[in-house]
Formats: C-alpha cells, structure tokens, sequence
C-alpha cells in the first residue's frame, strides 16, 4: 500500500504504543496533536491494556471521536489469570518485550489489512508510527507498503545510551566481570567517548548494563531496538532542542539520522476535542486536588512534597518504610502516590500503622493520581520521583524541583542530567534511609540547594513554553513532521 495516491486525502496515521504507561502517554500526546492537524489517527493498544482502560476510565472511553479511533492486538502474554496475576497491574516489562515482538506481528498485519479494506469509509492507512520498542509494527508496515517513522519516548540522552549498549559490549565494559562491580566504584567509570554525553558515568548509563550475563534479554533487547532506529523513514524525540542541546547535535551530526523531529514536551499540546480521551491504566484520584487546594490556603505555595515512583518501580517493603518515615521526619505536608503493585513482593502495599497515624493531618495517599495538574498545583513544591522521563519532563514544564530515586532503564540517565546539568535535582541513594529522605527534604524545601534548584526549574519551565509556543523549536518540528507525514514520507 503506497501513500503516492492518496496525498489529497485525509492522511491517516496509526500509531502502536509499547504496551505500559510511559509509553502510552506520550503517544497519546501524539496522536492527539497529529488529530489536530487534521490527520485521521488509529491508535493500537494492547488487548491487556485496552481492558485496563476500560476499567479505568469507564464503558465509552475508548469509543473515541470522529477521526480518533481505538483498536487493540494481543500482546501474546498469557492472561493474569492463567498466570495468577492481578489483572491491573503492570506486566513484566522483560516478559513484554519478548512476547510482542515474536507475537504481534501477524495481528498488527491483519488490523493494517482490514484497515487497508477502508470498509466503513476511513481514509486509506498513510502512514504508522511506532514505538522504538515496537519496532515489529515500523517492519510490518515496510512490508505491507506503508511508510513508518519510530517514536522513541525515552530522553534522547537516554536513547543515546541504549544506542551505545554494542559499542560498551564490544570495549569490554560491560557484561560486568562480577557482581561485585555494582558496589566496588567500577559504576563511576567514566566514558568519555560517546558524543554529546561529555562526562557521563557507567551508572548513569541506562540500568540494563548492569549484569554480569552476556545474554541479559534487556541488554539485547534495548540495545538491539536503538539500532533498527537507524532504518525508520525518521526519528521522533519527546523532548526540545535548549534541555537536551549537546546529545540532540552530536544525533544530528550522524548520517543514520537525517529526519530527526523533537516535538516535546509533546504534554503542552492540549486539545480540547480530545479532552475525553485518556490512557490511564489506574483510576485517577481527583480528590487529591481539592486537598492541595486546603494545602496551599492552609501552608502556602510551594509546601507540599509531592511523591510518585511511576507505573513500573516496585520497592522492598524496607524501602517502602524508609520513605515513609522519612516523609513524617520532614515535617513538610505529602501527597504520596502508593500503587497497589508497589511493593515488589507482590503482596499489596501496606504502610505502617503509626506511619498512617502520625501523619494523618497533614499526608495524603492515593493509588493514582493526574499528575500534570498535581505538579502544576500552587501548592507543590517539590517532586520525589523515579526520574521516568514523562514525569521529569512534566516537573520541568511545572517548574518543580526533584528529589531523584531512578529504579531502571534510562531513569540513571535522566536523573544524572536533572542534578548535574539542568541544576533542578538532588539524587538520593539507592539504599534509601529514612535520615537521607528528611536531609535532601529539607535542602530542596528550605537550603540554599533548594533555592538554587527551584530558580533553575522555573527558567527550564519558561525554555519549555518557548520550545512550544508558535515558532518555538518543537513547534516548528512538528510543522516539518507534519508535512512529511502529509507528503507521504518523501522530502
């Protein structure tokens, strides 16, 4: 199927998520604004998560809107049922990866198929835009005739990283000789090789380097995805030109990139047709936003501490406890996030009793929350987060400074950038220990660190709102990305 015929017609763009909740946000934010431009968008959810939604957001969530639609492939997992999971949880990332690429592949060439019949009067598939973990969908596409572009949602400082994970492999660096070297001080090796990551640590690599084996599926897998980037019609990149300059250059300086398109933060794109759409895998808790509102009349701007480890990071029930009474030892009022699947036990997270008790007046648990408007609520003052790259990209759209606690993947890689380059971050150890949790609470609330860190946020928020207001960089790079979508991949 060739788009050349079909360039006076409404362009039609198919867009596959990786099935998890990072990945599915900004491709949602995507969609959104390509159904703006007057694109007709299908947007392909796992069969797993389509169900999530469903739950989520209630029966119709996922009718969508003239010219939006949903549709759903399976994943090939077994269901949590067979598996003797919880339905509503996220499923093992490794398990993920591996299952959708062997698996996906025919259902996703079936829906082009059918999509390819235009039966019901949709317009003619242009175009597909897919995850860089996904990258089966940008193969299946090609082969049916239907041009694709990926869309890695990672940083691109991240998507660097997972570029070079052959090149540490082929230097030696990595396997690790022994376990040993996760706590001997081999992680703060330096390499000082890879272009635009000038400084940059073995540990602040993404995680998956740290393993002994040398057919680690993660290590493979990522490293292996970043490379078939270099055969996609182009690359799309949530993130802007000014955040992430020396990496974005030293990408544009290869000739395995030529249609590179930062477009983010792609969260600042609002579009109020689409305002009943979402892709929320838990029920969001609005009621938290009523009590930031007491908050802020009750303790001023800028006082709550703002908790939230993602939708992936699992934590020991040690882990679990240190935060906890580190949040009561601060003395600061908290909005914690507190998944069901947090604990990495898979039993429910249950926090202590005298915990709950001694911070009753002035803490705050939900199970998910809507965290753009958490994070821009007067009340919030600082972020204690994973370093995921949505959520570092909204705090800096907020202009909210992080306390910084990166569990895997790129999150190494995005927290080294937020306290080492963009000054909007303190790291805290992986041991965490309730006294560390009430120092780096304190320095980001009310020390000179603090100060110098909530300056930093508020200028990174106002290069944000550059980048994206007309004319900005990432407008203008969506313009050009939807006009070669509209040309049907062709310059």
């Amino acid at each position: 199927m060739s788009c050349s015929g079909h360039e006076q017609q409404q362009p039609h763009a198919v867009l596959v998520p990786q099935p998890a909740q990072g990945h599915v946000t900004p491709m949602l934010h995507l969609a959104k604004a390509l159904h703006a431009r007057g694109f007709h968008v299908t947007f392909v959810n796992s069969e797993y998560n389509h169900r999530r939604v469903l739950r989520s957001r209630g029966p119709g969530s996922l009718d969508g809107v003239d010219g939006f639609r949903f549709e759903a492939i399976p994943d090939g997992l077994p269901p949590p049922s067979d598996s003797g999971h919880n339905d509503d949880v996220t499923q093992d990332i490794a398990a993920l990866c591996l299952s959708t690429t062997k698996n996906s592949a025919a259902p996703f060439r079936a829906l082009l198929s059918r999509l390819k019949e235009n039966d019901d009067g949709t317009p003619p598939v242009s175009c597909v835009i897919a995850d860089g973990v996904m990258s089966f969908a940008q193969r299946v596409a090609e082969e049916v005739g239907v041009p694709a572009l990926l869309f890695w949602t990672t940083s691109a400082c991240g998507f660097v990283g997972y570029l070079h994970f052959a090149e540490l492999v082929r230097r030696g660096y990595v396997p690790l000789k022994d376990e040993s070297d996760l706590t001997n001080g081999y992680l703060d090796t330096e390499i000082d090789w890879i272009p635009g990551m000038e400084g940059v640590r073995l540990r602040d690599m993404p995680s998956f380097i740290r393993t002994t084996d040398p057919d680690d599926i993660m290590l493979n897998f990522d490293g292996g995805e970043a490379q078939n980037a270099r055969g996609a019609r182009g690359l799309i990149l949530n993130t802007y030109d000014a955040l992430e300059h020396d990496v974005l250059r030293a990408l544009r300086r290869t000739s395995f990139f030529p249609r590179l398109y930062t477009v983010g933060p792609l969260a600042a794109n609002k579009s109020s047709v689409l305002d009943g759409i979402g892709g929320n895998l838990w029920k969001e808790d609005a009621s938290c936003l009523r009590w930031l509102d007491a908050q802020a009349q009750r303790e001023g701007p800028g006082s709550v501490v703002y908790v939230n480890f993602g939708s992936i990071t699992v934590v020991t029930p040690a882990q679990l406890a240190e935060f906890a009474w580190g949040l009561a030892g601060c003395g600061r009022p908290f909005l914690w996030i507190v998944r069901p699947d947090l604990v990495a036990s898979g039993e429910r997270a249950v926090l202590p009793e005298e915990f709950v008790r001694e911070t009753r007046d002035r803490g705050l648990l939900a199970s998910w929350c809507p965290q753009e408007e958490v994070l821009r609520h007067p009340a919030t003052g600082l972020f204690l987060t994973h370093c995921g790259w949505n959520s570092t990209l909204e705090s800096i759209c907020a202009g909210v400074p992080m306390v910084c606690w990166p569990f895997f993947a790129e999150q190494p890689t995005n927290c080294r950038y937020a306290c080492a380059k963009w000054g909007v971050g303190m790291e805290i150890g992986n041991d965490v220990t309730r006294e560390e949790v009430v120092r780096l609470v304190g320095e980001a609330m009310d020390g000179e660190k603090g100060k110098a860190m909530r300056a930093s946020a508020v200028a990174w928020k106002e290069s944000a709102r550059a980048a994206t207001e007309e004319g900005g960089s990432s407008s203008r790079n969506l313009d050009r990305l939807f006009e070669f979508l509209r040309a049907g991949c062709r310059d």
